[in-house]
């Protein structure tokens, strides 16, 4: 296992501040086939440079595979890659597989223990600089109406109210900050009321301006110098813009909402490309232009692999002048990552301990020993 070296940290240091702003493959963060880099792989990453990486259960075996894995991806890359994962707690903890599972969102939320959200932030960003990440995709800023509701959040929220999502999903993003962790507010402009869950299919928001200001906006608008990027969800919101299918591909929602009304100024990135709520609606060439096009800054494909390599040349085919503002504005975000912590399994160890001592103190001794139960059509491990 190699570990961080000087030399590493000075190519670290260079890449981010040298970032090629005509490097369009840094636009697309991909996800990765398997738990290790296979010859095929490494030369379609070679080739297409993304902006970074997403991990998922189908890359993780091991403590020590998943840190090789995520250093031989780095060293892939001419720019340091976002090296990001879904680690919320609860049933969406990658990291469960190799470890114990710290306890949900809403687990947190009904203790009522702040002190317990902030043990949880740190721990969870402890153990992913261990492991090379930079970027933790949460936390989920959706007000739970209907803790039942099947739309792919159950338990994932940190409130049933403005105030209380503010409040619970804050501590947790600033205790991940005190360990270099970036964060990322998910999922503009807020999915909690839709009825179909957009993995799927395309959910359809019927909600007024004044209600969505009311309570999915007001958290957005919070969290809108606190969250380093923002992840736009797929949904369609006639109040915000009747033309456009999904939130995810809308300038007016984008733009003119998140970036100019609300005042954003982080990376923005697409949810999944590869989720139905885009498949049935979109083609990847008309995907990837209207995201970008929209104010997206990152296009996300995590599971049609194959699909990248098109990805990339469906950039290189684009005017410069819509690559431009996204490539800046990534350039920005990259001089933020913080570089990976010195790997050792007895520090993995010391840390996933402290996890079960969360859990118990949380849950009570005889839950903690239960992980959560698979989710119905879909793994665990799979949702985002």
């Amino acid at each position: 296992m190699k570990n961080f070296s000087d030399g590493v940290q000075r190519r670290f240091l260079f890449a981010c501040k040298d970032m090629s702003e005509h490097d369009r493959g840094q636009l697309l963060l991909m996800g990765v086939p398997g738990k290790a880099v296979d010859s095929a792989t490494a030369e379609n990453i070679r080739a297409i440079q993304p902006g970074g990486f997403i991990i998922f259960g189908r890359n993780i075996e091991s403590p020590t595979q998943l840190r090789q894995l995520i250093d031989d991806l780095r060293d892939l890359c001419k720019i340091e890659p976002v090296v990001t994962i879904d680690q919320e707690g609860g049933r969406v903890s990658r990291l469960r597989l190799i470890g114990n599972e710290p306890p949900s969102a809403q687990q947190l939320r009904d203790s009522a223990d702040k002190s317990a959200i902030r043990w949880h932030g740190e721990l969870t960003g402890k153990l992913l600089r261990l492991f090379g990440f930079n970027l933790d995709l949460c936390p989920v800023l959706d007000i739970s109406f209907d803790d039942d509701a099947d739309n792919s959040l159950k338990g994932r929220c940190y409130g049933r109210s403005v105030e209380e999502v503010c409040k619970n999903a804050g501590i947790f993003n600033t205790a991940l900050h005190s360990q270099g962790i970036l964060t990322c507010g998910k999922h503009f402009p807020g999915y909690s009321r839709a009825g179909l869950d957009p993995h799927e299919e395309l959910p359809r928001i019927p909600l007024s301006l004044a209600e969505l200001e009311e309570h999915e906006l007001a958290v957005f608008r919070h969290f809108v110098h606190k969250v380093d990027s923002m992840m736009i969800g797929h949904a369609h919101y006639a109040a915000l813009d009747p033309h456009e299918k999904s939130s995810s591909m809308s300038r007016a929602i984008i733009e003119d909402l998140l970036r100019t009304d609300i005042g954003f100024r982080g990376l923005v990135m697409t949810d999944d490309l590869d989720m139905g709520a885009i498949l049935n609606s979109y083609g990847l060439e008309d995907a990837v232009r209207r995201c970008i096009r929209s104010g997206n800054d990152l296009a996300m494909i995590c599971h049609r692999i194959e699909a990248v390599a098109a990805a990339r040349q469906i950039l290189d085919a684009m005017p410069e002048k819509d690559l431009q503002p996204a490539l800046e504005r990534l350039s920005r975000f990259k001089r933020r990552l913080a570089p990976p912590e010195t790997f050792s399994t007895t520090r993995f160890e010391s840390l996933d301990a402290e996890v079960l001592e969360l859990r118990i103190a949380v849950l009570g001794e005889e839950a903690a020993h239960e992980k959560s139960p698979e989710d119905g059509k879909r793994s665990p491990v799979e949702i985002y």
